[in-house]
């Protein structure tokens, strides 16, 4: 499935650089940003974002599990990644809400 078709990057290659990331920290905080750059690509428009963090997510998650790391661990961790997630959303809801209005205001 693609996911970013701007770069016309699949769900598949996402979850790939997203496995060797926690291979190398099992403990970094992955976000879109980080898996662009691991694939030698960049945000264009940035509507996949949303979606690739929720790949991050369920990604970090099944590794975690098959690496067979304490639940008390992962849950601490996966509740600050939720959080990183949703201070992301808060921050481009308000940025869409800011450019409309200046849209409106033109």
């Amino acid at each position: 499935m693609i996911v970013c078709s701007c770069n016309i990057i699949s769900k598949r290659e996402i979850e790939e650089v997203i496995i060797e990331l926690l291979q190398d920290d099992p403990w970094r905080l992955i976000v879109p940003g980080v898996v662009y750059h691991a694939m030698n690509a960049r945000g264009k428009c940035c509507g996949c974002f949303p979606g690739v963090v929720d790949i991050i997510v369920a990604t970090t998650q099944k590794f975690h599990e098959e690496q067979q790391t304490p639940s008390a661990e992962i849950i601490c961790f996966m509740d600050k990644l939720k959080k990183h997630h949703d201070a992301c959303e808060t921050a481009r809801m308000i940025a869409r809400h800011r450019q409309l209005k200046t849209r409106k205001q033109a």
